[in-house]
């Protein structure tokens, strides 16, 4: 199918649920796992992410069309995503510390760590091998964010839960999580038939 004929709305359905930049391609592992533990704290990085990976698609695809592109220097386009990221990142990092010192000392290291986030980065390349253009851009970006958030969000509500569940010993700790994170990217699959992107 032509990505132009796929409408941003169904980029956007998909992104969240059948094609979780989480679950469906593991992007953006090592803040999920760190992160988790508390719902809060969950939330506060997901929001953090979701704006990052909006603005930062939009803006990457703006650079990459209308500057690389027709300056031959598309070559450069992973240096230049990163970059963007990283200021997009510094900027998010000084906003939450001045509106919200508690999240900020939760968050710690992983908030300066939303700069090599690989879903970030991610999003970005898929946004060209996908031909995506603007608006379906932002959905994408836009819906990926949504999605990581939704995962993240309920891996910690699940590790709440677990607080005060009989784990054997051998399963206790990154074990389990990763075990559960397994069977929610199984139970997101459930959707593949619904709707899809490529």
């Amino acid at each position: 199918m032509n990505q132009p004929e796929i409408a941003a709305f169904i980029i956007f359905i998909a992104s969240i649920v059948t094609n979780n930049i989480l679950l469906s391609n593991f992007l953006g592992m090592c803040s999920f796992l760190a992160c988790s533990r508390q719902i809060p704290t969950a939330l506060g990085l997901g929001v953090a992410v979701t704006f990052v990976l909006t603005c930062t698609t939009a803006l990457n695809f703006a650079i990459y069309h209308y500057l690389l592109i027709p300056l031959e220097l598309d070559f450069l386009k992973f240096i230049v995503f990163i970059a963007v990221i990283a200021a997009f990142v510094q900027f998010i990092e000084m906003f939450i510390e001045r509106f919200s010192e508690k999240l900020y000392h939760a968050l710690g290291i992983f908030l300066p760590l939303i700069t090599v986030n690989c879903a970030i980065l991610g999003a970005s390349l898929f946004m060209i091998t996908r031909n995506y253009n603007f608006i379906q851009t932002l959905a994408f970006g836009f819906g990926a964010g949504v999605g990581w958030t939704l995962a993240i969000c309920l891996m910690a509500g699940l590790r709440k839960k677990m607080e005060y569940s009989d784990i054997p010993r051998p399963f206790q700790g990154v074990a389990i999580t990763m075990i559960i994170t397994g069977i929610m990217a199984m139970a997101f699959m459930g959707f593949a038939g619904m709707v899809a992107i490529q």
